[in-house]
């Protein structure tokens, strides 16, 4: 129980440093202090903690030289990247982040530029980082605060990880119904096009008496869908929407068109 609370707090702590890394880099590339990052409500990236971890364990705390520590912490926090990028798709159903725009990316998932950061956040990880972290645990440990801190903050992470997977299967579940709104009114406008061109094959005369009636029925069609788009759009709740926020990149493997319109009331609610 002691060494799975240590490897725990360690996870959290390596989390947080992520979380708190990420957001000052994209907060110093936007020139401007960035939306919350990560999948989570609190302040962790978990990818990150599980990056420092695999890098610790496979490294056996780092190689005594910082070059070689460099090239293999590289080359295995952009495997947990690339796995983790994978996993959420396939779960999902989404592309949470997309370095396609990079140069010397791998499916969009990996890219060299992240892989260098990594490479020199596993040095600083290694060299500096983990024997500080390491003997504050151990401190803590010793003082008998380890166990219970680490079970408090389990079972926060539990809550915060089901709560996050929740908006995202929320999230999948609104664009499949967004898509359907936009297929029903696609199936109706094609009916009333249809319908104006039968009647023109037809009955030449009253398709100009009829004109109103069709394009009356046109324009309730249409206001009806969005109304049908609105009231879906407006049950987002908080948490939906932070995660919109946290991946501006986010794609939709089969409903793009239905992330944009969410992504689009999002954007317009905040105004």
């Amino acid at each position: 129980m002691t060494r799975f609370c240590f490897i725990f707090l360690l996870l959290m702590v390596y989390s947080l440093l992520g979380w708190c890394g990420e957001m000052i880099y994209c907060s110093l590339c936007q020139g401007k202090l960035c939306e919350k990052r990560g999948f989570l409500n609190g302040p962790l990236c978990p990818i990150y903690g599980h990056g420092a971890l695999v890098v610790l364990l496979c490294l056996d705390g780092g190689c005594e030289n910082p070059l070689l520590t460099f090239l293999l912490g590289a080359v295995l926090t952009s495997a947990v990247e690339y796995v983790t990028s994978f996993a959420m798709e396939k779960l999902f159903h989404m592309r949470w982040w997309d370095y396609s725009q990079f140069r010397f990316h791998l499916n969009g998932r990996i890219c060299l530029l992240n892989s260098a950061l990594f490479g020199l956040a596993s040095v600083f990880l290694c060299h500096a980082a983990n024997p500080l972290v390491t003997a504050w645990l151990t401190g803590l440990f010793a003082a008998g605060v380890g166990t219970p801190l680490a079970l408090l903050l389990l079972a926060v992470y539990l809550a915060d990880i089901v709560l996050s997977v929740r908006s995202a299967i929320q999230i999948g579940s609104r664009l499949a119904k967004l898509h359907a709104i936009y297929d029903e009114l696609s199936q109706r406008l094609e009916a009333l096009k249809a319908e104006a061109a039968q009647s023109v094959h037809t009955h030449l005369e009253p398709i100009a008496e009829r004109a109103d009636d069709l394009a009356s029925r046109l324009e309730n069609a249409r206001a009806e869908a969005q109304q049908k788009l609105r009231a879906l759009c407006d049950r987002q709740d908080f948490f939906e929407r932070r995660l919109l926020r946290a991946f501006p990149s986010l794609r939709s493997v089969s409903h793009a068109d239905a992330l944009k319109k969410l992504k689009e009331n999002l954007h317009t609610r905040r105004k």
